[in-house]
């Protein structure tokens, strides 16, 4: 679970071996986290990872360990079920419906699709950006505003609590494409307007990720092969031939 306030905010990946990749909004995931003192400068240009905004950004973390990351993204707005839907589309040709349901996993939320690249012949990253509340939600006027600053040459800066999870299925008759699923997932803590707005204005924004070693299903290894894996080109997996 990542857990809001003491109140589960999103269910998250279950280590099985087997399991799918998964993120999906809970009830605790009513509200965002915006620190005041640091909008304005987060709003402009974030040249390096500083002490002070990750001190900052720190004390809303609990403790353990973090791999900071300043990634460009173009995010790609996706609404579950239609377009572009990871879960309905990429995650059913590995693991199948669910048994139990007949249906695709749900996330219960919009969210932003921005890379995707290949790993190896035997893996493949996604990686994703998910706002604790719906774009719904948002202020129409100050999502206006940042999409004006974005045509005109601006790139803000977001901020998010991240994941890295490697998800592989076991054999299924139901699997057209078996590979192993490397979900890197941005839980956004700051930039909730901004990066609306960079869907919108078909704009780039930058996420800085403070991705969570410990709380991801991933080994150290590899945590440190990401900046590698996020300078490659963006590249979409072509599925394999079926026999």
């Amino acid at each position: 679970m990542l857990v809001l306030e003491g109140k589960p905010a999103f269910e998250l990946s279950m280590w099985c071996g087997t399991c799918q990749f998964l993120f999906r909004r809970l009830e605790g995931a009513d509200g965002t986290l915006s620190l005041d003192a640091m909008r304005e400068r987060l709003a402009h240009r974030v040249d390096g990872l500083d002490d002070d905004i990750l001190s900052a950004f720190g004390s809303l973390l609990p403790d353990g360990d973090y791999l900071p990351l300043l990634l460009g993204v173009q995010p790609r707005l996706v609404v579950p079920g239609q377009g572009g839907d990871y879960f309905s589309g990429e995650q059913v040709a590995t693991w199948g419906p669910d048994q139990f349901w007949g249906l695709p996993e749900h996330p219960r939320t919009p969210y932003y699709r921005t890379f995707e690249t290949v790993v190896d012949d035997n893996a493949h990253l996604y990686e994703f950006v998910v706002p604790m509340v719906p774009p719904l939600w948002n202020d129409r006027d100050r999502v206006g505003q940042y999409a004006e600053r974005m045509r005109r040459g601006s790139v803000p800066t977001a901020v998010a609590v991240s994941t890295l999870d490697l998800c592989r299925p076991a054999v299924s008759p139901l699997s057209t494409d078996d590979y192993e699923h490397w979900g890197l997932t941005h839980f956004l803590l700051d930039g909730h307007h901004k990066l609306e707005a960079a869907a919108s204005a078909g704009r780039p924004v930058r996420i800085l990720s403070l991705l969570a070693v410990g709380e991801s299903l991933a080994g150290p290894d590899d945590h440190l092969r990401l900046p590698a894996l996020r300078s490659q080109p963006h590249q979409r997996r072509r599925a394999r031939p079926s026999p």
